[in-house]
Parts: C-alpha cells; sequence; structure tokens
C-alpha cells in the first residue's frame, strides 16, 4: 500500500477541519492552491463533505477525520 500525492492531499486536508464540533466546516477560496481546490471537489466527490469547496464532514467524513487525527498522533 501506498499513499500517493491525491491521497495526502486529501489527507492534508482533512486534517484542516475543526474536530471538536459537527457544526463547524471550512471554505476553500478561489484563489487557494489548486492542489487543495482539486482536494477539496475530490473529498465531496467520494461523499465526504458535503461541498465541492469544502463545507462540513459528512458522517463519513466524521468517521475519517477521526483516523486522520489517530495516524498523525502516532507518526508525529
Amino acid at each position: 500500500m501506498q499513499f500517493d500525492k491525491n491521497m495526502i492531499d486529501e489527507l492534508t486536508l482533512l486534517a484542516k477541519f475543526p474536530r471538536n464540533s459537527k457544526m463547524q466546516g471550512i471554505k476553500i477560496h478561489s484563489d487557494a492552491d489548486s492542489s487543495l481546490i482539486d482536494a477539496a471537489k475530490r473529498l465531496y466527490d467520494k461523499g465526504i463533505t458535503d461541498s465541492s469547496d469544502g463545507g462540513y464532514l459528512t458522517d463519513l467524513g466524521l468517521d475519517l477525520i477521526e483516523h486522520v487525527t489517530l495516524i498523525h498522533s502516532a507518526l508525529k
């Protein structure tokens, strides 16, 4: 198993979501780095967020952010 650049970009974006409230999301602006904009679109297409420019995490996204947090904590 190997993480490609797209996966790393998606994990990085997921890690930016607030973890202490389900009622907070993020907004990716049109002048953001293209890799961030593309990652946001892919997360939306996969059903992980509710908007192609960030938005809120779906139930799947909320589950994934817990795993991202664990992986980040273990590897740092």
